[in-house]
């Protein structure tokens, strides 16, 4: 059977070999675009409802935009792309201030297609920090990815203000949500991405994506990223999902449920847990059946390899 994973952790299925749309526009913009979508995806490659328009918002008209799009959609190929082409115009890097880094190694591994050289700050990349300085003195980095819990550290405030801050030539938030009171996912540290805005040049786009925003959600996100934020907000549901529900009465049943089940499933999977110990408890269980299963939580080792074996 397949391999499962299980994490504490939410996946994002981003199948970027699948944008399909359609545009016709001759604009010399779009041609641009298009092309890096080819190099990112094959000749025959088309924009997605929706993408183009939001690439042109941010890279070329220069306005703030928030996407609102299922989650597989395709919006960190909005983002590099915008960015692709506003480094080509000389224009400064890219900010983007994601909670899920660990989630992004396969779209930068697309984006090195395009050109784009990506580095993060993260805890636990510190022997990197002088590279990814340098780089950024050096003006050789298009995107650097942080947590937002980064925007509290006080190195990471000097390099902001020192280097950074004059130098940004997009600004991204990711899972923007996390920005609001309402959201499901609301984070502290997001409230600090205000001040950085109010800091920004007013010609400098900023573009905020999520999959995950009701009415109130998104007002609370414009009061945030300010009143002339342009939303761009496609259909949500996704007709390749499918939820069903059992009842197990006990955690010895759900794990024998466990053990009989998934070797009757194809491919790989993921085992959500409540806790750290839950995942190693399952993860240990799975193996004594013969299932190829690893726990994974902040807490693991090598984490990166195990979302590669993944």
């Amino acid at each position: 059977g397949g391999r499962v994973l299980v994490r504490i952790l939410s996946l994002s299925n981003l199948n970027l070999t699948d944008l399909r749309g359609s545009s016709s526009m001759p604009d010399s913009s779009y041609q641009r675009a298009l092309h890096h979508l080819h190099q990112m995806l094959g000749d025959g490659a088309e924009f997605r409802p929706g993408q183009w328009e939001a690439i042109e918002k941010v890279a070329v008209h220069k306005q703030r935009a928030l996407v609102v799009q299922p989650t597989g959609w395709g919006k960190s190929l909005v983002y590099f792309i915008a960015t692709r082409m506003l480094r080509d115009e000389g224009k400064g890097l890219t900010l983007l201030v994601s909670p899920l880094l660990s989630l992004m190694r396969n779209q930068i591994e697309m984006a090195k297609r395009i050109g784009i050289r990506a580095y993060t700050i993260n805890s636990n990349n510190e022997d990197e920090w002088p590279e990814v300085e340098r780089a950024l003195r050096q003006n050789a980095c298009d995107v650097l990815l942080i947590s937002p819990e980064r925007l509290a550290n006080h190195h990471f405030q000097n390099l902001l203000t020192n280097v950074i801050q004059g130098r940004i030539g997009l600004f991204v938030v990711d899972e923007a949500h996390c920005i609001s009171d309402w959201g499901h996912d609301f984070r502290p540290d997001y409230r600090r991405i205000v001040r950085i805005l109010k800091a920004l040049p007013p010609n400098v786009p900023v573009l905020g994506t999520t999959a995950t925003a009701n009415d109130r959600v998104l007002r609370d996100i414009r009061e945030q990223l300010g009143e002339d934020l342009l939303i761009l907000r496609g259909p949500l549901a996704r007709k390749s999902l499918y939820l069903q529900n059992i009842v197990l009465r006990s955690q010895s049943e759900r794990l024998a449920w466990l053990a009989e089940n998934l070797p009757r499933l194809p491919g790989s999977g993921i085992v959500y847990c409540l806790t750290v110990p839950d995942t190693e408890q399952v993860a240990a269980w799975l193996k004594s059946q013969g299932i190829a299963a690893e726990a994974y939580h902040s807490q693991s080792e090598q984490r990166e390899a195990l979302e590669q074996r993944f």
